[in-house]
């Protein structure tokens, strides 16, 4: 993924307070069982000769590829490749933020031999803990139950799954143990616009109520499930370590509990998407794009696949209106697009590079997650 850690300033503190940003007391949070809003499964894995096999047989199903289209606002397309898992058979599922932050598009790829792709929007998120709640249109899937942090001891054996390294032939699995608790830690972000910034100018997260642990988590195991040998979550993958072996952090599943929650019970509401990155049409730029007029949105790109370049819009265009509104600067989208619904028909008046002005009709798509691109 797009996440690196901090080369000097990586921070290991045992920590004994709550989190920066609370979802629930951590007290109560100790004291609760481990019974979630998940499906759960009747019974515990049977004992087994081969116990992370038994695991894994009966999680692997519910572990999912999450893929992310990011496109910059100068037009420049990139990919992102992470990992999560089912919790509600009709289609929610757990990732980490960094995976799918600044998407203008998300995937979700089932673990079967033959994947089955479903397009995905986001419910939920809380990227004070690489948190990430998303949803598909399906039904009946597989689910993992979610379970317990606050008892986890030291030495504890434990179980990654996830796509690691992005690799082709299904996820990968790897086994440890519980190596520390509580840790705080802190993570390049370069997709964040609200972080703090390091000495480098680079901007960082800070994640406290973290799982150290010695079972590999390489970039791609990102937002998939950290198991206890009961097959139960514990933990979301969160982050690898470059700078030193058999560490690896994930994120309590205590702490991520009451936004898994709240992201079911009340989702965001999806946006309407049009896929265009615009630049303000002042005197500068029509110039230096020779426009015939001077105001508007001059659209520098359209996204692949986005309603506004499958219905005709191309870069170079200015648009003017939209859905009877006038559109002076790439604002003005925002704030039209506000009112709209994913699915609406609009109308969209563009001037060409040659000044000749057209009308096109298009339905609009579903913004996966909040991004620089309306």
């Amino acid at each position: 993924m797009r996440r690196f850690f901090l080369p000097v300033v990586l921070v290991l503190t045992v920590v004994a307070t709550a989190c920066t940003v609370t979802l629930g007391d951590k007290a109560e949070q100790r004291s609760t069982s481990s019974t979630s809003t998940a499906d759960t499964y009747s019974s515990p894995i049977p004992d087994s000769k081969e116990p992370v096999a038994a695991v894994t047989a009966r999680v692997l199903p519910a572990v999912v590829n999450v893929t992310s289209k990011i496109t910059s606002a100068d037009g420049q397309s990139g990919q992102g490749v992470g990992s999560g898992f089912i919790v509600r058979s009709d289609g929610v599922i757990v990732t980490n933020c960094h995976v799918v932050e600044g998407a203008s598009e998300i995937t979700v790829f089932t673990s079967e031999e033959e994947p089955t792709e479903y397009d995905a929007r986001l419910l939920g998120a809380d990227c004070q803990h690489d948190l990430a709640v998303l949803k598909v249109d399906a039904t009946d899937l597989p689910t993992v139950a979610l379970g317990g942090s606050a008892d986890l001891r030291l030495g504890q054996r434990v179980v990654a799954i996830g796509y690691a390294l992005g690799l082709d032939g299904g996820p990968s699995v790897t086994t440890g143990i519980v190596s520390s608790l509580d840790r705080t830690i802190q993570v390049q972000d370069p997709g964040c616009d609200v972080c703090e910034t390091n000495q480098s100018g680079q901007p960082f997260r800070t994640y406290s109520d973290v799982i150290q642990t010695d079972a590999a988590i390489n970039h791609g195991n990102s937002g998939g499930p950290l198991l206890d040998m009961q097959g139960n979550v514990i933990g979301i993958n969160s982050a690898g370590n470059d700078q030193a072996e058999n560490i690896g952090f994930a994120i309590a599943i205590d702490s991520a509990k009451d936004t898994i929650s709240a992201s079911q019970q009340d989702p965001l509401a999806p946006q309407a998407y049009l896929g265009v990155s615009t630049d303000t049409v002042d005197g500068a730029v029509a110039a230096q794009q020779d426009l015939t007029v001077d105001h508007g949105a001059y659209v520098v790109s359209t996204t692949s696949d986005g309603p506004a370049g499958a219905a005709g819009v191309e870069a170079g265009d200015v648009i003017v209106a939209i859905d009877g509104a006038d559109v002076t600067t790439p604002e003005d989208i925002s704030a039209i697009l506000s009112d709209l619904r994913p699915g609406d028909e609009v109308s969209i008046v563009l001037v060409g590079p040659s000044g000749d002005e057209r009308t096109i009709e298009l339905s609009l798509g579903s913004r996966p997650i909040p991004a620089e691109i309306p």
